[in-house]
């Protein structure tokens, strides 16, 4: 009679329920945070380039000097006027206080009083003509330096010295674009986004709104600032069948720039009791079906058809066929087969 064959060692994990994040990593371009395309308001000849190109500047730093010399005639002549204005005003002021005490003794007619006091009146709105007229040519003279109207890094120049631009051109001088923060504008497919909208309303998930991203870089280190998912959006590409998403990401450094590809781990939900096993504890069939080595009570092993999600690190997440407390063999499995006797050993979760 031929001995009985001993028990197999094997190492086993027991599994265990604990919150899992639901992630995707999804493809994303950077975006400046804000975008500022400097146009001229007045037209002119430009004088001066103020600034360096690619260099950091404040909103309202001075870009671009234009030829003003016409505009500061301007509000010479607008000044003169008000002076004129102001002048003319004193007089019918004099006149018409003379008038008050010349009607109070009778000496003065009222229709040479009133001719007098409407004098005094028009003097008055003059003067207010006169300075409006003042702030309107004021404006052009203030045009005529162009600021920046954002904190920023300033683009290359589109023009020269010398170069006519005209009031409300299309094509902008430069361009500033704050960096910091920067945007990740990324894409996630609606099937995706619909089956965690159903997961979600499963007493078993929650939303996990907050939850920082991580953002890889092209070479596939990861970033050194994780970012937050701002919104996603309430509509869906027909042409892509995506939903775009919008990251903000801190960016101190500069790194990212503009145009930039990455890719962003995005998570969308978190999945309160959720089971991951080791990934050497999944095996698949000839027709590509996952399943799983799992030692029962009486030490004998047990095959199971299980289906699993995502991956989370080395480790599969479950999503039917194993629950907390299965034991899934994931070393000595070459050494056994489905109603084998084995002694396990029960080690940590890798």
């Amino acid at each position: 009679m031929a001995e009985a064959r001993p028990p197999t060692p094997v190492s086993v994990v027991a599994l265990t329920t604990e919150p899992v994040a639901l992630s995707r990593e999804l493809p994303g371009r950077t975006r400046a945070f804000v975008i500022a395309e400097v146009r001229p308001l007045v037209t002119g000849i430009v004088r001066e380039r103020l600034f360096t190109e690619g260099a950091e500047v404040a909103a309202g730093d001075p870009l671009y000097q234009l030829e003003d010399s016409t505009y500061r005639a301007a509000v010479a002549s607008a000044r003169a006027a008000v002076a004129r204005a102001e002048a003319a005003l004193e007089l019918a002021r004099l006149d018409a206080r003379r008038a008050e005490e010349l009607s109070d003794s009778n000496v003065l007619s009222e229709q040479e009083h009133d001719r007098i006091m409407a004098t005094y009146n028009e003097a008055t709105a003059d003067l207010a003509v006169a300075e409006a007229q003042l702030q309107s040519a004021a404006l052009p003279l203030s045009y005529a330096r162009i600021r920046s109207p954002i904190s920023g890094r300033v683009g290359k120049s589109r023009v020269t010295q010398g170069a006519l631009v005209t009031k409300d051109q299309s094509d902008p001088l430069t361009v500033v674009q704050q960096l910091d923060p920067i945007y990740v504008d990324v894409t996630q497919p609606a099937s995706e986004l619909l089956r965690l909208r159903r997961a979600l309303g499963e007493s078993a998930f929650r939303d996990a709104e907050g939850i920082p991203v991580t953002i890889l870089l092209t070479d596939g280190t990861e970033y050194a600032y994780q970012g937050n998912l701002a919104f996603s959006d309430a509509s869906v590409d027909p042409m892509t069948g995506s939903v775009d998403m919008r990251v903000v990401v801190p960016n101190p450094d500069r790194m990212l720039l503009p145009g930039m590809y990455v890719r962003a781990v995005v998570s969308n939900a978190v999945l309160q009791e959720g089971v991951l096993v080791p990934q050497q504890g999944i095996m698949r069939n000839a027709q590509g079906d996952a399943y799983a080595l799992l030692v029962n009570d009486d030490n004998t092993v047990e095959q199971r058809s299980v289906e699993v999600g995502q991956t989370i690190g080395d480790r599969w997440l479950v999503q039917s066929g194993l629950a907390a407390g299965d034991r899934v063999i994931v070393e000595g499995l070459q050494k056994i087969a489905p109603g084998a006797q084995v002694v396990p050993t029960l080690i940590d979760t890798p």
